[in-house]
Parts: structure tokens; C-alpha cells; sequence
């Protein structure tokens, strides 16, 4: 009996202990909370983000032709100024003194035509008398001939004259010319929005003609250059709307409008960028140029669609949570469970219609409802997508689409 006894207790520890094994080892089901989004109607707009420089439309560089020291400054920054305004005046010493002479020269060749042509005139009545005596066969052949050559001499003279009095009076003309351009005009009505000099500075005008200001036209319409990577220039096309940000304005929105897409490529550590010119208003004068343009082509738009969140696109179920739902071929079971509010996410498709098949998963009691296959969309705005195809038929607007998932306290799996 009391081999029994202790054969009976061994069975029941073993039994207890074996009882406790298994209930700390049996398969549990975790209980899955999951994030949804509805679907919805409304727009989605399909825009391109850059960044850009704004400068004014039409800007002109102000320079001398002449060399010389600044004497006079009559415009400083943001001085408004009109066609023809005096901007400032080189020391004009050096260049009327070259006009005086250039005048002296032109005196001393006026004079020169004056001594040719009395010369003329006495060398033709010397050839006229040499050829009266020649006809009464007075004088030889040769003194006619002398007579003949001094005649010719002195027409020479004289067309060698005239061209000194041309030649200096295009001089005279040149200093008169290099005179007036020591006074600096604005050649346009607008603004001074740079001066690069100051009463006292010398300039020189050898190899290109120094920029003393920079004035712009009309800071009421501004443009705006931005680069376009290669990926997107495609969908960029002149007419475009677009949208611009400042950091000087946080709270406001600028309209733009794409003029202009240039075909010269910039290639920046071997990225391909295409420079875009937009039109931007300023009638309140708020932008400035070279400030940076935060922008927004839109290059498309649809109105009243029904919207999938693009969350839902990238979410993947955890394997165990749906038994019916579709798996992906080679997904780990366990992948994404006990991640709190991370999904498990599929790589992401081009927005173009022709995409490969994705599924999104329907919510209903805090449970998923099997999943819908998306195999076409349309528009995306990286936030919607709009669908489109067979997929229209399942879903409706405010239906719960599953785009995230986290665990909760875990249940015994069913029949346990």
C-alpha cells in the first residue's frame, strides 16, 4: 500500500508539472490593434517640390565705356530712377582736354586744305600758260609735261587734305563722344538694387566695361529659376500653375506660373538638373531678389475621386492574425508583430496607373476583412492615391482601410 501511495503521488506531480509546462509553452494568439484610415472623395493634386532663386524680370547692368576716377554719385540703393536720370560723372579733365586737341587738329587740316588748294590753283594757270606756249611751239615738250605732273601733284595734295580734315573730325567726334560718357545715365526707368562704387574710386575700361550699377526694371512681376531634376522635368510643361514659399512670409502663398523651360542641362555632382523659369506678381513689392523660392509645380489635379490613403498601399498584415487573408509568397510569420504602430511595408510603386498589383486591407470590429486587390491607380499626391479599375466596385467612401498595427495583451489560440 505504501509503494502505491508514493507511486500515486509521483504520477501526480508529474502530471501537475507537466500541466504547467504546457500552459507556459501552448501556442498564444496575440490580440492585434490596428490604425485605420477612411477612404474618401475629394481632390488630389500631383505636384513636383523644388527650390529656386528669385530675381526680377528684366535687370540691367550699368557700366562705363571710359576710364576715369568717380567724381559724382547721384543714385545710391533702391533709388528709383527714370530713362536718361544722371547716375553719376567721371572726372571729364583728361578726356576735354583730348576734345581741345582733337579741335587743334582739326584747325591745323582745315588750314592744310586751304594751303592745297592755293597750290592747286597755281600749279592748273602754270599748266595753262605751259600749254599756250606749247601750242605756238614756244616751250619744250618736257616743260609741259613738268607743268602736266605739278598739276597732278597738287590735285593729290588736296585730296590728301580733305582726308586729314574727314580723319579729324572723326576724332573730334570720338573725344566729343568719350566726353559724354563720363556722365552715367540710367538707360531705363526702374530701380538701383546694386552700386558698386563710390566718389573717388577709379575705374578702368580696358577689356570690358566695368558694372557700376544694376538696376531693375519692375519689382512688381519677379521670376523665379528653379532646377528640375532630370526624373521630373518630363512632367514639367510651360503654362503650369504652381505655388511659392518664403521664409521672410511663412503664412502666405504666392501663384506662380511655368514661362519657360530651358534645354541647357546643369550637372551638379553628376545630377542632371534642367533650369525651369516661373512668373511670380509682387505687386506689394514683399519679394526681394535673390531670396530663395520654395516651390510647387502642380502637374495634376483631379476633383471628386475616391481616395485610398497611401499608408494602406504599404501595409502588410501580421501572417497569423487572419488564417483566410492573403499571405505574400515567403513572408515570415512573425514578421511586423509586437512593432507598435509600425506596419510591415511594400515597396512603393510609380504613379502611373500601370503599377503592380497591391492589396489594401479592410477593417470592420477592430478585425480585418479580408483585402481588396488594387491592380490600377491613377493620381497621387504621396498621401492619396486615386483608384481606379476593379477596385471601385469593393470600395466605398468611409470605409476603414488597415494602415498600421500593434499588439495587445495575447489570447489563447482558439480550441485551446
Amino acid at each position: 500500500m505504501k509503494k502505491l501511495l508514493k507511486l500515486a503521488l509521483v504520477l501526480i506531480a508529474l502530471g501537475a508539472a507537466g500541466y504547467w509546462g504546457y500552459s507556459k509553452t501552448r501556442p498564444r494568439v496575440p490580440n492585434y490593434v490596428y490604425r485605420t484610415q477612411q477612404v474618401t472623395k475629394g481632390t488630389i493634386t500631383s505636384a513636383i517640390s523644388a527650390t529656386g532663386t528669385v530675381n526680377a524680370v528684366e535687370t540691367v547692368a550699368v557700366g562705363t565705356q571710359v576710364s576715369g576716377n568717380i567724381k559724382e554719385i547721384h543714385a545710391d540703393f533702391n533709388s528709383v530712377v527714370k530713362k536718361g536720370q544722371l547716375l553719376a560723372v567721371l572726372d571729364p579733365d583728361v578726356l576735354a582736354s583730348r576734345m581741345e586737341e582733337s579741335k587743334a587738329s582739326l584747325t591745323l587740316a582745315e588750314a592744310g586744305v586751304a594751303s592745297a588748294g592755293a597750290e592747286l590753283d597755281m600749279a592748273a594757270r602754270a599748266h595753262e600758260r605751259c600749254r599756250e606756249l606749247w601750242n605756238r611751239k614756244l616751250i619744250a615738250r618736257s616743260e609741259l609735261e613738268s607743268a602736266e605732273t605739278s598739276l597732278a601733284l597738287a590735285k593729290a595734295s588736296l585730296v590728301v587734305a580733305n582726308a586729314r580734315v574727314t580723319q579729324a573730325n572723326e576724332l573730334l567726334r570720338q573725344a566729343a563722344t568719350n566726353l559724354g560718357y563720363t556722365k552715367i545715365v540710367s538707360p531705363i526707368d526702374g530701380v538701383v538694387i546694386s552700386r558698386a562704387v563710390d566718389v573717388g574710386q577709379t575705374v578702368t575700361a580696358v577689356l570690358q566695361a566695368p558694372t557700376l550699377f544694376l538696376i531693375a526694371r519692375d519689382l512688381t512681376r519677379m521670376r523665379v529659376e528653379a532646377n528640375i531634376d532630370e526624373a521630373d522635368i518630363g512632367r514639367i510643361s510651360e503654362g503650369q500653375k504652381a505655388t511659392c514659399k518664403f521664409d521672410s512670409w511663412p503664412g502666405e502663398t504666392f501663384d506662380a506660373t511655368v514661362t519657360q523651360k530651358r534645354l541647357s542641362p546643369q550637372m551638379v555632382s553628376n545630377v542632371v538638373t534642367y533650369v525651369v523659369i516661373l512668373d511670380i506678381e509682387n505687386r506689394e513689392k514683399k519679394l526681394m531678389p535673390g531670396m530663395t523660392a520654395n516651390i510647387s509645380v502642380i502637374t495634376e489635379q483631379r476633383d471628386g475621386v475616391l481616395r485610398i490613403p497611401a499608408a494602406a498601399l504599404r501595409f502588410t498584415p501580421p501572417a497569423d492574425a487572419m488564417p483566410a487573408a492573403k499571405r505574400q509568397d515567403g513572408e515570415d510569420a512573425a514578421g511586423g508583430g509586437g512593432l507598435l504602430m509600425m506596419p510591415r511595408r511594400r515597396p512603393g510603386a510609380a504613379n502611373d496607373g500601370k503599377s503592380a498589383s497591391r492589396a489594401v486591407w479592410p477593417v470592420d470590429g477592430g478585425e480585418l476583412k479580408g483585402s481588396v486587390e488594387i491592380d490600377e491607380t491613377g493620381v497621387s499626391d504621396r498621401t492619396w492615391v486615386e483608384a481606379r479599375g476593379a477596385a471601385l466596385k469593393q470600395l466605398r467612401e468611409g470605409q476603414e482601410l488597415a494602415v498600421a498595427f500593434s499588439t495587445g495583451a495575447a489570447a489563447p489560440e482558439a480550441g485551446q
